[in-house]
């Protein structure tokens, strides 16, 4: 079968630089948006709940979603390197985010705010604790030396449905979380192009942009990691040694 050239590997390249360019100007625009009409941000100040935008924005956007491209960009590395890296990113990012969680809940605390009563922060919390659970299932099953190869197998599409799911899920959470901003500080003045709300407003679909561009990275077929020889043929001595299997020809 034919496949077009705009999904052969050769164009793969510049569609993984316009994520980065797209998710770098996501970081740079929240930092502008909140240094040039949030006033900054900093721990022991009431611009501490500029912190968590900030830290969910690199954390749970950014960087998940770079994470989720690893095995799109290092295809011919060593599997176990890039298992490695794909595993390390999500940490980041997770701690990244945590620390965006603890700034709003402390903030929240300070002020006498109530928590977890919007739209936003429930799905916040559904998927902070969503990714957590997926690291930890994925790294009992693929970093972990433990699953059988049958159960790798067997999970590894529910894996890799369930991240970009998560990712989707992290995008949305963040235009809620924008929109809420904006309400809360402009109220009806939105409606009247005020600056702050045209410039939220581009940041929203940056975030769209670069959501779009990274699960259609991960959408195309051809662009997925290939198996190198040596990695099969550790794969049949895997599955041998966890399930007695004789390796059979594919």
């Amino acid at each position: 079968m034919e496949h077009s050239a705009a999904s052969s590997p050769a164009t793969l390249p510049y569609y993984v630089a316009l994520s980065q360019l797209l998710g770098l100007t996501v970081v740079a625009v929240t930092g502008a948006w909140l240094g040039l009409y949030r006033g900054g941000i900093a721990w022991e100040s009431s611009l501490q709940f500029n912190v968590h935008p900030l830290c969910m924005v690199i954390g749970m956007i950014f960087l998940q979603g770079d994470a989720l491209l690893v095995y799109r960009v290092f295809r011919k590395e060593a599997k176990r390197t890039t298992k490695v890296l794909h595993g390390l990113l999500h940490v980041v990012a997770f701690i990244i985010a945590l620390v965006g969680l603890v700034a709003v809940f402390d903030y929240h605390k300070k002020k006498g705010y109530a928590d977890l009563y919007s739209l936003h922060s429930w799905c916040g919390i559904l998927v902070f604790v969503l990714y957590f659970v997926q690291w930890l299932v994925g790294f009992s099953f693929f970093l972990f030396p433990g699953a059988s190869f049958s159960l790798r197998s067997r999970y590894r599409p529910q894996h890799i449905f369930s991240g970009a799911t998560i990712f989707l899920l992290s995008v949305g959470t963040a235009l809620l979380g924008l929109k809420e901003a904006l309400l809360f500080k402009l109220g009806t003045k939105y409606s009247t192009f005020e600056p702050e709300g045209v410039l939220a407003n581009v940041l929203g679909l940056l975030l769209i942009c670069f959501g779009v561009v990274v699960l259609y990275i991960l959408a195309q077929a051809d662009w997925k990691r290939p198996s190198q020889a040596e990695e099969q043929a550790l794969s049949m001595d895997f599955k041998t040694l966890t399930e007695g299997d004789s390796p059979s020809p594919q």
